[in-house]
C-alpha cells in the first residue's frame, strides 16, 4: 500500500573525485525512476568535480570546510525532497535504486532511514569478497550491537528530510574525524524507524583496501565517533531505548495497517545469512 508519493533528492559529496563522480552520475542518470534533484557537494576540490556535476545537470553546493560530515550536512540542508538519498562519488547504484527508495518510503510513513549493502569493483575476487562480507558485513554486525539498531552505510542510504532536520543540531559537525553515516546513526532518536534492505544495492570501489594505513585510519575514526556519542548517551541506555522504540513503532505500524514488512526488508537480516546481536 502506498500512503503518498514522495519526492527524492540525491546527495553526493565529492573531494577531488571527478572521474569516479562521472561514473556515479551516469548510473544515477540511468535510474528507472529519476530523482527529483541531484546535489553534488564540492568539498574544496581542486579538480573538475563541479564541472562534471553540472555537465550531468546536478546542482553544485560548495562546502569549503573539508570533512565528509560537513559535506553531507551541506547537501542535506540544501535538499528539497521528502527523502534524501546518499551516495559516495564512487557509488554506482543499480538502475532500480531510486525506485526502491520511493517504494519503501511511500509504503511506510514510520520509516525514517533506510540503508543497504554494496558489492565492490576493482581489485581481485578475494578483496571483493572481503569488502562485501567482512568489511560491510562486519560493520553492520558490530555497530548494530554497539548502537542498538542497524547502522547506516554511507555509500548507500536514505533519510527523510524531516528526520534529518530533527537531528541537525545534534550531529558533530566540528569533529573532523566524524563519519557522517555513523554520526547520523548515533544521533537518530530511539523511536526512529531504521531498516536494512538487501535489495537496495550499489557497487562501490575497493579502494579502501589500497593501503593498510588508509584502512586503519577509517576504522579508527569509526570507533572515535562511537566513543564520542557513547559519552553523551551510554550503551545500555541506547540499547534499551532502541528496543522500546521498536516496540512503539510496531504499535504505530499496526495502527496504520502496516502489519508485516516484506522479507527482503527484514531489518535484522543483512545479506550473508547472519543476524546481528
Amino acid at each position: 500500500m502506498l500512503w503518498a508519493m514522495v519526492s527524492l533528492s540525491v546527495v553526493i559529496p565529492s573531494l577531488n573525485d571527478a572521474e569516479m563522480l562521472r561514473h556515479c552520475l551516469a548510473a544515477v542518470a540511468a535510474q528507472t525512476r529519476q530523482p527529483d534533484e541531484v546535489i553534488v557537494v564540492d568539498n574544496g576540490s581542486t579538480d573538475d568535480t563541479a564541472e562534471v556535476a553540472r555537465a550531468f545537470g546536478a546542482r553544485v553546493v560548495h562546502e569549503p570546510v573539508r570533512g565528509v560530515l560537513r559535506a553531507t550536512a551541506a547537501g542535506f540542508d540544501a535538499a528539497s525532497g521528502d527523502v534524501i538519498g546518499r551516495l559516495d562519488a564512487d557509488s554506482r547504484p543499480a538502475p532500480g535504486w531510486a525506485a526502491r527508495l520511493e517504494e519503501r518510503f511511500a509504503a511506510d510513513p514510520t520509516l525514517d532511514a533506510l540503508t543497504g549493502t554494496a558489492s565492490f569493483y576493482g581489485k581481485n575476487a578475494f578483496w571483493r569478497f572481503v569488502g562485501r562480507y567482512c568489511y560491510i558485513g562486519g560493520y553492520l554486525f558490530i555497530f548494530r550491537a554497539v548502537i542498538g539498531h542497524v547502522p547506516l552505510f554511507g555509500s548507500n542510504f536514505a533519510i527523510r528530510r524531516e528526520a534529518w532536520h530533527g537531528i541537525r543540531g545534534r550531529v558533530h559537525l566540528d569533529d573532523p574525524r566524524a563519519h557522517d553515516d555513523l554520526d547520523i546513526s548515533l544521533v537518530l532518536p530511539p523511536e526512529a524507524g531504521i531498516e536494512f534492505d538487501p535489495d537496495l544495492d550499489v557497487a562501490v570501489s575497493a579502494r579502501p583496501f589500497d593501503s593498510w594505513n588508509g584502512f586503519t585510519r577509517r576504522a579508527g575514526w569509526a570507533f572515535h565517533n562511537v566513543a564520542v556519542n557513547l559519552r553523551e548517551v551510554g550503551w545500555w541506555d541506547r540499547v534499551t531505548g532502541c528496543a522500546h522504540g521498536r516496540r512503539l513503532r510496531r504499535e504505530r505500524q499496526h495502527e496504520l495497517g502496516i502489519d508485516a514488512l516484506p522479507a527482503a526488508a527484514d531489518p535484522e537480516l543483512p545479506e550473508g545469512g547472519f543476524k546481528p546481536a
